[in-house]
C-alpha cells in the first residue's frame, strides 16, 4: 500500500451486508460484488459505502449521501442504498456515508460532526482511484440534510471548531427534507428531543454548539444550496426548509427550494417524484 494516498489505502473490499459485518482490512479495487469501504476511523461505523461506475473515463465526480435518522443509532447508511444505483448509473461515484450517532460511543458532541467531517476528507488522495474531489455534491435526507449543509459550510467554521479547515469542498448540496433550523427544531421537540440529544443540551444551555451545528446560524456559506421538501411531510415540517430559504436568500445566497408529494421517506426512494426531483437537483449542480 506504500504506493496509496491515504484515501486510497484505506479501501476494503466489501459486499452489501450489514454494517457490523464491514472487514476491517486488506485493499481491493473495484469489485462486482458490491461497494468497496473506505475507512476514517477505528470505530465500526467509521466508513463509506464506496460506489464507482465500471465504465467511468478519467476521474469521476462523487456524490456523498448522508443518512437520515435523527442522528439516533437505530438508524444506518441503509436508509441512502436504494439511491445508489441511479447516481451511479449517471457515472458518478457514490460515498454512502457512515457515522457514529447518539447512544453510540464516541456519538452526539462533536463525534458526530467530526465524523461527517472526516468521512468527507478522508476522499481527498483517491484520485488515484479514479474519484475527481474537485466536483463533490452532498446529498443529505433529514438528519443528514443538517449534515450535508453543515458540511457545505465548513470552510467558514471559525478555527478549533468541530469540522474546521476541510480538505474536501463541495460545489454543491441537496437536502431533503433537512433539518436546518436546529434552535427551532429543539424547542418543538422533533424527533422525541433528539436535538438535545445530539447537542447534549438546550439552546440556552449549549448556545455555542448550536451556532456552530445549526446550518441556519452559518449561512452564508457562499454554495449553492438545494433543497426538496413536500408540505405532507409528518416527521420534519416543511418551515425547516422555507425559513432556511428566506434567511439564506436576505443573505444573498445561491438557495431554491422545490416542493414534492409524498411523504418524508419517498425523498429517498428514486421511483418516485420526490426522489426524482432530489437526483434531477445532483444532475443540475454537477452540470454547472
Amino acid at each position: 500500500m506504500a504506493g496509496l494516498g491515504a484515501g486510497a489505502a484505506a479501501l476494503v473490499a466489501c459486499g452489501s451486508g450489514a454494517a457490523s459485518n464491514v472487514p476491517t482490512a486488506g485493499v481491493a479495487g473495484s469489485s462486482s460484488d458490491g461497494p468497496q469501504v473506505l475507512r476514517y476511523g477505528s470505530a465500526p461505523r467509521q466508513h463509506i459505502e464506496l460506489t464507482k461506475p465500471t465504465d467511468g473515463t478519467g476521474p469521476v465526480p462523487v456524490v456523498v449521501l448522508l443518512h437520515g435518522g435523527f442522528w439516533m443509532s437505530a438508524y444506518d447508511l441503509g436508509l441512502m442504498r436504494p439511491l445508489v444505483p441511479s447516481l451511479v448509473a449517471k457515472g458518478w461515484a457514490v460515498a454512502n456515508v457512515e457515522y457514529r450517532s447518539v447512544g453510540d460511543h464516541g456519538g452526539g458532541w462533536p463525534g458526530t460532526l467530526d465524523d461527517a467531517a472526516a468521512a468527507i476528507d478522508a476522499l481527498a488522495g483517491t484520485e488515484e482511484v479514479g474519484l475527481d474531489v474537485t466536483r463533490v455534491v452532498v446529498l443529505g435526507h433529514s438528519a443528514g440534510g443538517q449534515l450535508a449543509v453543515w458540511l457545505a459550510g465548513r470552510h467558514r467554521l471559525p478555527s478549533g471548531a468541530p469540522g474546521a479547515d476541510p480538505k474536501v469542498r463541495p460545489i454543491g448540496v441537496v437536502a431533503e427534507a433537512g433539518v436546518l433550523d436546529l434552535v427551532a427544531a429543539a424547542d418543538q421537540g422533533l424527533g422525541g428531543g433528539a436535538v438535545t440529544a445530539l447537542l447534549d443540551g438546550s439552546p440556552s444551555t449549549v448556545p455555542d454548539r448550536y451556532a456552530i451545528a445549526s446550518p441556519v446560524a452559518r449561512v452564508p456559506i457562499g454554495v449553492p444550496v438545494v433543497l426538496v421538501h413536500g408540505p405532507d411531510d409528518g416527521v420534519v415540517p416543511l418551515d425547516q426548509s422555507t425559513h432556511y430559504r428566506d434567511v439564506a436568500t436576505r443573505a444573498g445566497e445561491d438557495v431554491t427550494l422545490t416542493e414534492v408529494p409524498g411523504d418524508h421517506f419517498a425523498l429517498i426512494d428514486p421511483t418516485t417524484t420526490a426522489g426524482a426531483a432530489a437526483l434531477a437537483a445532483v444532475s443540475r449542480l454537477l452540470a454547472r
